[in-house]
């Protein structure tokens, strides 16, 4: 059973290698939302995210023998980095068993610290049997990344921080892929105060702690699709489930759509770079009801490759109709290109990309099709450039848009 005195030994330890993640306020979310929300920036740990806490305690209540053994873990990227830099501090071996989808830029921070990486399986579940099975082999000391109460009782000490800073909090966000996380927020948190509301937060495409909570035992999803690869989990951490059973209060689900648009908001409003695990609180606040309360969004993490972080923004300006590509049909003759750009920047549409093909007809001097991919201010700019190639008698045509 955790109790308060677990988690103040963890905080004591915690503390040599955690950075100072202090509370920012978002002006902007709280006036989406009506509450006042703050963020609780995890991405800007040393490994760029939480894990770290979690990891290194774990491995201090080791005994020498099983550190000398050599550790082995498995992870979608930030247990990894956790441990592999804890091993590191600590002098000893550690293997990282990482799904073959994990972001490059992970695999290369988490050999960084001097850990041997082995990639294995399209998801964390298929990782970790595979790390289990080379734990048994070789003798090697597993680190579980959440089903295990010591890397709970680390990942805690988040909520002491939290309330030491903002001791009036009335909900705390947290997102959730195995749980671990969740586990020690929440239990420190009603500890503490038990009017605390600590609310998790799903990807849909990965909810296995909702099912899990709606069928009242751990239960096994039988895929997990999503973008936030660090919570694409199937089956949350059987020890740690009752303690998430009694503590958590409500589970929301996010959808990958939603995310795209938080990595924008975040971006834009707080110049931060959010994986898209560590936004899923972010997104989930402005479905939370908590019109004048005090909330805080878990930031989890921020390690995300620049691939990654590209396709997200092209495809967020995309959705918000700031990016999108129109096909029109034109005679074929000199200055007609000239005369749809004129009509384009009159109502300041921004032209990013011009396709022009000559045999969209067999007869080239009646028709030709122009694609434009264009830049507006959002989805009212975009209907008065559609309404402007209209009333030019281009006729324009929505197309599916690739930059």
């Amino acid at each position: 059973m955790l109790e308060k005195k677990d988690f103040d030994e963890a905080c004591s330890v915690v503390d040599k290698v955690r950075l100072e993640t202090k509370l920012i306020y978002s002006e902007f979310m709280s006036e989406k939302t009506g509450a006042n929300v703050y963020l609780k920036p995890e991405n800007m740990q040393f490994t760029g995210a939480y894990k770290l806490r979690g990891a290194y305690y774990k491995i201090s209540t080791l005994s020498d023998e099983e550190r000398s053994r050599g550790l082995i873990t498995a992870s979608a990227g930030n247990h990894a980095q956790g441990v592999a830099y804890a091993a590191k501090k600590f002098g000893v071996k550690a293997t990282i068993v990482m799904p073959t989808t994990t972001p490059l830029i992970k695999v290369n921070r988490t050999k960084s610290y001097g850990a041997e990486v082995v990639l294995v399986g399209d998801v964390y579940d298929e990782a970790c049997e595979y790390a289990l099975k080379l734990a048994e082999e070789k003798g090697l000391t597993f680190i579980h990344p959440f089903d295990d109460l010591a890397v709970a009782t680390g990942q805690g000490t988040i909520a002491m921080e939290i309330i030491k800073e903002l001791p009036l909090v009335d909900y705390i966000l947290v997102p959730i892929g195995g749980g671990g996380l969740a586990t020690g927020v929440s239990t420190l948190a009603k500890l503490i105060n038990p009017k605390i509301k600590v609310i998790g937060v799903e990807p849909t495409g990965a909810a296995c702690m909702k099912a899990s909570l709606e069928k009242g035992e751990v239960v096994t999803l039988p895929t997990a699709n999503t973008i936030a690869d660090g919570t694409a989990v199937k089956t949350p951490g059987k020890n740690i489930f009752p303690y998430l059973k009694k503590n958590l209060d409500e589970i929301i689900t996010v959808d990958d759509d939603e995310l795209i648009g938080a990595f924008l908001d975040m971006v834009e409003n707080h110049k931060m770079i959010v994986e898209n695990s560590g936004l899923l609180t972010f997104a989930a606040a402005t479905k939370l009801k908590a019109k004048g309360k005090n909330v805080v969004c878990i930031l989890s993490g921020g390690n995300m490759d620049v691939i990654t972080m590209s396709s997200v923004v092209q495809q967020g300006l995309i959705f918000r109709d700031r990016i999108f590509t129109v096909s029109v049909l034109l005679p074929d003759k000199p200055g007609q290109l000239a005369a749809v750009s004129q009509t384009i920047a009159d109502v300041q549409g921004n032209v990013i990309k011009l396709e022009h093909n000559q045999f969209v007809s067999t007869n080239r001097n009646v028709e030709v099709e122009l694609r434009i991919t264009l830049e507006a201010f959002g989805k009212e700019h975009k209907e008065q450039i559609l309404d402007a190639l209209d009333k030019g008698g281009y006729k324009p045509k929505i197309v599916r848009t690739s930059l």
